[in-house]
This record gives C-alpha cells, structure tokens and sequence, in this order.
C-alpha cells in the first residue's frame, strides 16, 4: 500500500497547485459521458454515473458542465465515441504503471503514452504484463467522526473485504463485484462516504533509492496523467521523504 498511498499524496498535493483546470474537466467529463452512454442518463438506476457525478462535483466541475456530459452521453446531439483501453508498463527503477485511458483515437493515444516512457527511461509493454501486480478493489472512504466499530461491522456484514484505519479516515476495501452492493449498503445503515471508487492497489512495493531515477518516474507519471486522454495512473514505487524533499527544492 505505500508506494499506492505515497503516489495518492504525490498527486493530491499536485491537484491542489495544478492550473490544467480545463484538463481535470475534461477526464471529468469523458467519465460521465461513457457512463450515461453505457449505462443511461438516470444516476438512479446507473452506479457508475452516480459515483462519476459525486467525483464531479467534487472536483469543482460546474453543474452545466455536468448535465452536457451526460446528454451527450445519452445521444443528444453529436458524442464523442470514446473506448476504454488500459496500457502497462515500466517506469525507471523496474517500477509497474497501469494506465487507465478514454480515446477517441487509439493510434494518437498510444503513440503519445509510448513517446512518454520512453523519453523517461521506462518501456511500454503488452496488455497483462503488469497489471497482474495490482489488485482492483474498490475503495470507500469515511471520515474519522464515523464510529469505526460500527462502520466495521456494517462493513464486513455486507461482504466488505476489510476496514482500514488511516491518519485522517477509515477506508473500507472490498471486491469490485462487490464493490456497489457495499456502497448502497452503507447508505442504507447511515453512513456517509467522502469518496467511493475503484482503485488499482499493488500487491508488493519497488523501492526506488535514488534521486535520478525517482525524477524520472515521477516525471513520467506527471507527463502520463497530464494527457488529455488519460483517466487514471497506477504504479507500485515507494520513495522515502528524504528523496522527495531533495526533488521538491
């Protein structure tokens, strides 16, 4: 879970600085869009557009902004036909990347992602080369006012896999099967999620000892997730602070 949780605080840090704000609407967007298309406009009867319209939200996406997506998504006027790929790969230091994308154009998409690991030292692969490094979980998260005990027991009533305490919150792990059963379920009983999402979690961690190479690879995740088409970034390094901090000035 480090190099997983140490690269969430990487990117959370970044978000709060990053200027790209037309870039984060358009990942937004294109997740609303392929959600309302694949599974209607009606967020009632639609998990995925449920959770795409609360990270949305959350991310400061204007309500109109919002309610085009998922039009464009159900048919109105011309839609973007926007497919779902994954890329793998290695970073520097043999660390694992899977790369989650949304393109309307495969051949632009993957020449862009390849031009990028290479440029930094790592190597584009075939489908399944790393993404057997990862778990897909989905990942429910509370604030610490919630009454752990209870979230615990309402959790694993429902199948969750476990409740994890963090620094700041209790995150609550389970099956992506499961993932929108537990959801519903702890609405259900009372409790109030900060985020919900389907996640990517590295089995083992590769520990990167040296400032070169940890620039690289966190240039190379930078360039990867500033890419218009590109959804989500996962990856299985750990970094020590004093390495970071070396970066950072």
């Amino acid at each position: 879970m480090s190099g997983h949780s140490k690269w969430s605080t990487i990117k959370h840090k970044k978000a709060k600085v990053d200027s790209q704000r037309a870039v984060v609407f358009q990942k937004y967007s294109r997740e609303l869009i392929v959600s309302a298309r694949l599974g209607g406009p009606d967020p009632a009867g639609n998990f995925r557009l449920r959770t795409a319209i609360e990270k949305a939200k959350a991310a400061g996406l204007p309500n109109d902004n919002i309610k085009r997506a998922i039009e464009k998504g159900a048919g109105a006027g011309a839609s973007e036909n926007y497919e779902e790929l994954i890329y793998e790969g290695y970073g520097a230091g043999g660390a694992a990347i899977v790369v989650e994308a949304m393109t309307d154009n495969r051949n632009r998409t993957a020449g862009d992602i390849r031009s990028f690991f290479t440029k930094y030292n790592g190597s584009l692969g075939a489908t399944g080369c790393v993404g057997w490094m990862f778990d897909q979980r989905g990942v429910i998260t509370f604030d610490q006012s919630t009454d752990f005990d209870k979230l615990f027991e309402a959790a694993i009533n429902l199948d969750a896999l476990d409740v994890i305490e963090e620094e700041d919150s209790y995150k609550v792990l389970t099956t992506p099967e499961s993932f929108q059963s537990v959801v519903e379920g702890l609405e259900k009983e009372g409790f109030k999620a900060e985020t919900a999402e389907l996640t990517r979690i590295p089995q083992n961690t590769v520990e990167i000892t040296d400032e070169k190479t940890a620039d690289q690879l966190l240039k190379l995740l930078d360039k990867l997730e500033e890419h218009d088409d590109v959804q989500n970034v996962y990856s299985n390094f750990d970094i020590s602070d004093d390495i970071l901090q070396k970066l950072e000035n």
